[in-house]
């Protein structure tokens, strides 16, 4: 009963505020229940590492036309010439089978970038380590049922399939992902410095050691390159580089000394007109393919060199045969278009908020333009004969799949950006690539 002299007060309970942001999110959380056939609300999840972005942080961005349009330009360059170099090979055929098995490696590539496209860059991160133990393990089978092809065991043969394999090409992209792997997961624990450096000379033991062996000195020189590239873009500190470094310059030096192939090699680059007719053949025949070319070259088709005067005129030495029959302005075409690769890669690298795919963009990029920088350079007599393919434009199907992977992973990690700025703080110096 109310008290007498008072009013009788009725409450009544007031209807709660609507909120759609929150009701949005409810309905979602019940969308994906159904889903996931009502397991409850954590069902359905995948779990990422800390500092990838999550989906919904994700802006999809159009391909990077830089990448597309060098690829493309330096792919058909790589055809034209293959066909152009091949020819004399196969005189009684109308086309050369060299020319259909390159396009053909050309459309598994395609087809290839397609694929890793759609790969996220987290599960790249998942898998480099378990791909690079698939690289050791395909050297290990080259050096114990691998092919000898001029001395060295580089290749594996597939039963039953008319195709070789070559391990090599393989463990230099997997070995670079593995180390982007590595390098990233250092950076989100945060570990010293040096810890990313000695789980990279981990990772470079077993393969250096094993492409020695096959004897491969050039791929494994190239790999060493291309591990202290990502080391050093990452923020190493330039002290923790030196030793091994001058390692690496000892370990040359030796490697010369006791393998006879590779003085030889050493003696024609360093004088290879006295030694025409030996050592210094590839480098003169080169040189005087340089010099029939002049500025605008002899013509697509007319060239000489690659009429069995330049040995490997469609691998090796294929830019010799650009600078004869498409001349001085060819070749800047092809430096240029690589040039502009590299530009746009590091550009990628640059802008990427995350961290595994700075590195990654880094290395891929890396991965292309070091073995192109030195066949360049050996066709121009500025270092020694290595036996390294052109990207792209030498006849090969193991290099140009394995390149166009590396533009898939490239192009993935330039097609997405976080949509929330970070600080951008580098986490070893100023120069590294790695921000917090």
């Amino acid at each position: 009963m109310a008290t007498k002299g008072k009013a009788n007060v009725k409450f009544r309970r007031s209807k709660p505020r609507r909120n759609p942001a929150r009701n949005a999110q409810a309905k979602r959380r019940a969308v994906n229940r159904e889903g996931n056939g009502g397991r409850g609300k954590r069902a359905g999840r995948t779990r990422r590492p800390a500092s990838l972005p999550a989906p919904s942080d994700i802006e999809v961005q159009p391909l990077d036309g830089g990448v597309i349009a060098s690829t493309a330009i330096l792919a058909g360059i790589g055809i034209l010439m293959v066909y152009s170099s091949t020819a004399p090979l196969s005189i009684g055929s109308a086309i050369p089978p060299h020319f259909i098995r390159h396009c053909v490696a050309v459309a598994v590539g395609v087809s290839c970038i397609a694929v890793v496209l759609r790969i996220p860059t987290a599960l790249w991160l998942r898998l480099a380590l378990p791909l690079w133990g698939l690289g050791i393990a395909m050297l290990i089978a080259t050096a114990i049922a691998g092919v000898e092809v001029n001395g060295a065991r580089r290749w594996l043969s597939l039963p039953g399939i008319d195709m070789r394999l070559q391990a090599a090409e393989f463990v230099k992209w997997s070995t670079v992902l593995a180390i982007a792997a590595v390098t990233f997961r250092t950076h989100e624990r945060r570990s010293a410095p040096g810890r990313s450096l000695v789980l990279t000379l981990g990772l470079l033991a077993a393969p250096v050691g094993l492409l020695l062996a096959q004897p491969d000195f050039g791929s494994a020189a190239v790999l060493i390159a291309l591990a202290g590239l990502l080391l050093f873009v990452a923020g190493t500190p330039l002290r923790y580089l030196l030793l091994p470094a001058g390692s690496a310059g000892l370990l040359t030096v030796g490697y010369i000394a006791t393998h006879e192939y590779a003085s030889r090699r050493l003696t024609g680059f360093l004088d290879p007109w006295a030694t025409a007719h030996q050592e210094g053949f590839q480098l003169v025949q080169s040189f005087v393919a340089f010099g029939r070319g002049g500025n605008l070259g002899v013509g697509i088709g007319d060239g000489r060199q690659k009429l069995f005067y330049l040995p490997e005129a469609h691998t090796d030495f294929v830019l010799s045969v650009v600078a004869e029959e498409l001349g001085f302005i060819g070749v800047l075409v092809v430096l240029g278009a690589f040039a502009a690769l590299v530009i746009a890669g590091t550009r990628i690298a640059a802008r990427a908020l995350d961290p595994f795919c700075q590195i990654v963009a880094f290395g891929m990029t890396a991965l292309i333009a070091v073995p192109a920088a030195v066949n360049a350079a050996v066709v121009m007599g500025l270092i020694p004969t290595t036996g390294f393919t052109l990207p792209f434009i030498s006849f090969g199907a193991n290099s140009l799949i394995l390149c166009c992977a590396a533009i898939g992973i490239l192009l993935r990690a330039g097609s997405r950006e976080e949509r929330r700025p970070r600080k951008r703080a580098t986490t070893a110096s100023s120069r590294g690539l790695l921000r917090a």
